[in-house]
């Protein structure tokens, strides 16, 4: 038997084994194609993020992961092309070349979706905020699920052979159960609108929210995340988060220091004088001074057991190592100026007085005893 009647004998369904061959040709011809095609893609796209043109760099890389599943896609529609099948069969062949074919363009519309990524982030680069570091993941999030929602939109009329008003008619009927399941995704969703127009908070910024302590390191759809101070990730959903109050600690203009110095009693009034100028002269222009916040001491109480010199200060910028740092030092200065003039710290006591003390009589006492004559 020659090779051009075996060639030309039905194999499969009625197919001869040429078609059967043209199929599996056109399969690995796509897939030999998708494959280079991915590599030179990928080799062409290193020059270019190299040379700083991050959006073309983008394109490329978002065709080459793309072109291989596009690549399949087509040549099985080319392939089922060849062959002879029955009626539904051929309806069932060629919907699944249909919709691999439609979720291989999704794919690659997916993927480009990082090319508008690359280019916000070069729009903004210049002029980048926290505002926009927040805003571009935000619109990437956005675009990829609306592809996602319109790709299987698309897959649903192939299958249905609906066209999409139907559908969209159809998940009506629905809607009200999908509403109430989703009502919770709904809330944060609208939270997270609310964020973005007031403007509580930025990337970066440390709040303190619910006695949670740290800097907002991602804010999404549904939540808000915070790092704390102690290491520890906390998830705050958007809905909640908007009517919650929100310490922003990151837009302070300053940090204030309020301390009390406390000194004894015994102290004479000169002392407490002294004590007031020296604690005056360590902060007259001291680091972090803005003339329209000047230091502020005071002795402003009579204590249980001291006298008591209010100090406050404002340290500018709100710098937090460089605030600890210069309040170290300052620390140590007044301990060391209190110690050489002779000034003391108070610490709490108790005076205490004796029954029969002919110093101090307690009242009891003063009323029995005798007036002299």
């Amino acid at each position: 038997m020659s090779l051009s009647t075996m060639l030309a004998e039905p194999v499969f369904l009625g197919n001869e084994a040429w078609r059967l061959a043209m199929l599996f040709v056109s399969l690995l011809a796509a897939l030999t194609a998708g494959k280079v095609g991915r590599a030179i893609l990928t080799r062409a796209a290193g020059p270019l993020g190299k040379a700083g043109r991050l959006t073309a760099a983008a394109a490329l890389h978002a065709a080459a992961r793309s072109l291989s599943f596009l690549a399949f896609a087509l040549g099985l529609k080319a392939g089922f092309a060849f062959l002879r099948l029955p009626e539904k069969v051929q309806s069932i062949t060629g919907a699944t070349s249909s919709v691999a074919l439609v979720a291989a363009i999704g794919w690659l519309v997916y993927q480009g979706v990082d090319v508008v990524d690359a280019w916000l982030r070069r729009l903004t680069g210049h002029k980048a905020t926290k505002m926009d570091n927040m805003l571009v993941p935000l619109v990437r999030k956005s675009l990829r699920v609306t592809v996602v929602i319109l790709t299987l939109l698309q897959i649903a009329t192939l299958l249905s052979d609906k066209p999409v008003t139907s559908l969209l008619a159809g998940l009506g009927v629905g809607g009200l159960a999908v509403a109430l399941a989703a009502q919770d995704t709904v809330k944060n969703f609208f939270g997270s609108l609310v964020i973005f127009a007031d403007k509580p908070f930025e990337m970066g910024d440390r709040i303190v929210v619910d006695g949670f302590d740290g800097p907002v390191e991602e804010v999404g759809f549904r939540s808000t995340r915070i790092r704390t101070l102690e290491g520890h990730l906390v998830t705050f959903p958007n809905g909640e988060l908007a009517n919650k109050s929100i310490q922003n600690i990151g837009k302070r203009p300053y940090i204030r220091r309020l301390m009390n110095l406390t000194i004894p009693y015994d102290t004479p009034p000169e002392k407490v004088q002294r004590a007031m100028d020296i604690v005056k002269e360590l902060l007259k222009d001291h680091e972090g001074l803005r003339p329209d916040f000047p230091p502020r001491v005071f002795f402003n109480e009579f204590a249980s057991a001291s006298l008591n010199l209010l100090v406050i200060y404002w340290y500018h910028p709100p710098d937090y190592w460089a605030y600890l740092a210069f309040g170290e030092r300052l620390n140590l200065d007044i301990l060391r100026r209190f110690n050489e003039e002779g000034i003391e710290f108070a610490f709490p006591t108790q005076t205490l007085y004796l029954a029969g003390d002919p110093k101090r009589p307690l009242c009891g006492e003063r009323a029995a005893r005798p007036e002299p004559s």
